[in-house]
């Protein structure tokens, strides 16, 4: 068994492999430690594929990532070998939809733009327009995945008073009636959305989803909020409409690499805030999935139901 990354204790149980640093365990290390293992526990920043699998042979039972996307995994591989798959989803659904709307408010109330004017002495006297955003009161917003996460981030963002939800799914959803939120094409979302929230997994129909012409069909005044993964989005497609004025602003907790490089022109923009993937990042919560995590591994060990298990 390999763990990759996160420092929890499996070995009372079962012999345990340890990449002991915070950096993400080298391909080639994994690669010479991986044949023979019966499971593998694995982070978002470990590419999971065919040589991976091939590497591990017949022996390996079970795979396990501490993440709710497994966007980093083959899947069809994983299908074609017939090895369980276990995943992290409902424990980190708070501490995201809450790193959602602290970023949405930083964004729309231009928090990072004034704290640096504090410390670079460009606060003076009191100006009516000086540091003005956007509210959230009688504004409309937009989810694109109303799954455990989207319906997270709009609970907490009805009592500051929106206005209309709007989203979009693979179907409608039965339960958005309790928000209300209606059910709209992406298209009619992105046209009538004061701020369009990204909050659907990564999938080959979702890859670039976000590029010049989506951000085009949004409104000149609207900010475009991603907590889900950076390929959702065309990063230069992003730059050109936050520079062009095509739209008012953007909040990225997710970005394509990560970390982006520290020249990124993104980096450079007062209207784009740039976080370091840290939506599920409360002590509390990465205990949670690295338990579940642990707990998912152990199951498949045992050839028993794994309790969170993707669906291949």
């Amino acid at each position: 068994m390999i763990l990759s990354n996160f420092n929890i204790c499996l070995s009372a149980q079962c012999d345990v492999t340890q990449w002991k640093s915070d950096s993400p365990v080298p391909r080639a290390e994994l690669l010479r430690h991986i044949p023979g293992m019966h499971g593998l526990y694995c982070l978002l920043t470990d590419k999971i594929d065919a040589g991976v699998l091939d590497a591990a042979g017949p022996s390996l039972k079970v795979l396990s990532t501490m993440s709710v996307g497994y966007d980093h995994i083959s899947l069809d591989e994983v299908k074609k070998r017939n090895i369980p798959l276990g995943y992290t989803p409902d424990v980190l659904t708070d501490a995201t939809a809450e790193l959602t709307v602290a970023l949405l408010l930083s964004v729309s109330r231009r928090l990072m733009e004034a704290a640096d004017q504090v410390r670079n002495g460009g606060w003076g006297t009191w100006s009516p327009l000086w540091m003005c955003g956007v509210g959230l009161s009688n504004s409309t917003v937009g989810i694109v995945g109303l799954g455990r996460i989207g319906m997270a981030v709009a609970q907490r963002l009805k009592p500051f008073g929106v206005k209309k939800f709007l989203y979009t799914n693979r179907n409608p959803r039965s339960d958005a009636g309790v928000l209300p939120a209606e059910y709209v094409s992406l298209d009619v979302l992105l046209n009538q959305s004061d701020f369009v929230i990204v909050c659907c997994a990564l999938t080959p129909e979702t890859h670039g989803l976000f590029n010049m012409d989506t951000f085009s069909k949004m409104k000149s005044s609207a900010i475009f909020i991603n907590t889900s993964r950076g390929p959702l989005v065309n990063q230069d497609d992003l730059l050109d409409a936050l520079e062009s004025g095509t739209i008012r602003a953007a909040g990225l907790d997710v970005t394509t690499p990560e970390p982006i490089p520290t020249d990124h022109p993104l980096l450079e923009l007062e209207n784009c805030v740039v976080l370091p993937h840290i939506g599920s990042a409360t002590e509390s919560t990465r205990i949670d999935m690295a338990v579940l995590a642990a707990r998912n591994l152990l199951a498949g060990l045992k050839g028993e139901k794994l309790p969170s298990e993707v669906q291949l």
